[in-house]
């Protein structure tokens, strides 16, 4: 979420018709096009961080930026070249790194939380704790987790939370 995407199309000469399909797992389709004889570029339903990356007359790849949430679905190309007709599709899937925070709960255990990711985090505690994480669909696609650090049958009251997404690596300490 936030960066830049590009895709690509197979690279051939002679390009007589560029066709990009796009299908949103949510909100209208979009198509980009491009018609080489008549130098017709045509854009229909496309929000504005879908476009060319830099113009179809030089480069069929599409450019995504920023990406977002609603950018996850299926990307097409579909091209017309002399020597053939070419297709290459892309299944887009949008990481969210979650929002980590560590505090104490009202006994004064050490608590870790990993708000809205997608996937969900993974979250564990240095030294090892027998506590299990609570998870939490937030019913757009992304998760939070919640983990409390009950230790190994000791007292402790000092903690590494370590907290595993593929979007982010976060370890914090705390002491309660």
């Amino acid at each position: 979420v936030g960066g830049s995407l590009v895709l690509t199309c197979p690279n051939k000469s002679d390009v007589t018709l560029i066709t990009w399909k796009i299908k949103p797992k949510t909100g209208g389709h979009c198509i980009l096009g491009y018609r080489a004889d008549w130098k017709q570029a045509n854009r229909t339903n496309c929000t504005e961080n879908i476009n060319w990356k830099s113009g179809p007359e030089h480069d069929p790849a599409l450019q995504i930026r920023p990406v977002e949430r609603a950018s996850e679905g299926n990307y097409t190309c579909e091209m017309a070249a002399e020597d053939g007709s070419f297709r290459m599709t892309y299944h887009l899937t949008v990481l969210v790194p979650p929002k980590v925070t560590v505090y104490c709960d009202s006994r004064g255990n050490p608590v870790c939380q990993a708000a809205a990711g997608k996937p969900a985090a993974q979250i564990s505690w240095v030294p090892g704790s027998h506590s299990g994480p609570e998870q939490q669909d937030l019913g757009d696609g992304t998760v939070t987790v919640l983990s409390t650090f009950l230790g190994n049958g000791s007292d402790v009251k000092s903690a590494n939370c370590v907290v595993s997404h593929p979007a982010l690596a976060h370890n914090e300490s705390i002491a309660c």
